[in-house]
């Protein structure tokens, strides 16, 4: 039987998250419960966890890193790396881990299931494929393969953590497997689309300092993994778009449109890490 670690890192959470760790916490050995949060949380009671309580916002990817070191100190192969708002379906980890059984597994940087979302993403018809970069929620993350491309970036604090390392994977040669036969449901927050003009366009309601983050933070992927994925660098990084979107649908135009100017200019000014900006 393979022994995987597991890491959830809380922000702050909703009344779901204990259920969703009670849909995955059987089929972990351990699992490091990574709290950001401005005050403590309840876990479930389970000697299989670790809560570690922060006490202050450390931002997604050293929360991530922390828990991978913390597993591969205690010789795990594995860490399932987990959202709070993503809840488990039966089958799931029986189907990854067969597959890990199975098959040789050195060059899988990650193994995750179909994420089932709002968004409207048309599922491949084959059991697996493999796709360029898939959201950090429900991911199996091959630890040798994180050890040698390095770990998760702590620049980039928030936005863009999973698609920079989903890349960097691809750059050393590593590919993801997506099982497209077992399902996770993530919830990815207020999620519309609107129509316009015989358009239908999707608007993700990010808050404005999110939007800080994607903007300043995509427009450094671009920039390191353009001959990577030149395409996909283009969509990621169209801002005409972006600003459409806020000015057309969404709420607090005013200080979302401030902030993705910031993030851009920020972004050319070399400036990284957590917001830093009073409001």
């Amino acid at each position: 039987m393979i022994k995987i670690a597991g890491v959830v890192v809380l922000y702050n959470p909703d009344v779901d998250y204990i259920a969703n760790i009670n849909s995955y916490i059987d089929y972990l050995d351990v699992l490091y419960v990574i709290d950001n949060s401005s005050k403590k949380n309840k876990v479930p009671d389970n000697k299989k966890i670790k809560y570690i309580f922060n006490n202050e916002n450390i931002g997604v990817a050293k929360a991530l890193n922390n828990a991978a070191k913390m597993a591969i100190d205690s010789k795990y192969k594995w860490l399932l790396t987990m959202d709070q708002d993503t809840k488990f379906k039966k089958g799931v980890m029986e189907r990854m881990t067969k597959y890990i059984e199975d098959n040789n597994t050195d060059k899988d940087g990650i193994l995750v299931p179909w994420h089932n979302t709002k968004l409207d993403i048309e599922k491949s018809k084959d059991d697996i494929d493999y796709p360029l970069q898939v959201m950090t929620s429900g991911n199996l993350v091959n630890l040798k393969a994180y050890q040698e491309v390095g770990g998760y970036n702590e620049d980039y604090f928030i936005d863009g953590i999973d698609i920079e390392y989903c890349l960097r994977l691809k750059k050393y040669g590593y590919r993801i497997v997506r099982f497209n036969d077992v399902e996770i449901d993530h919830d990815l927050g207020n999620i519309e689309y609107h129509k316009f003009l015989g358009k239908t366009y999707l608007c993700t309601n990010h808050n404005y300092i999110r939007l800080y983050y994607i903007v300043r933070n995509y427009r450094d992927i671009r920039k390191k993994y353009y001959d990577v994925a030149p395409e996909y660098c283009e969509i990621l990084t169209h801002l005409k778009l972006r600003i459409f979107r806020v000015v057309m649908f969404e709420k607090d135009k005013y200080r979302k449109l401030r902030n993705m100017y910031r993030g851009a200019r920020d972004y050319k000014k070399g400036i990284i890490g957590k917001y830093p900006y009073k409001n």
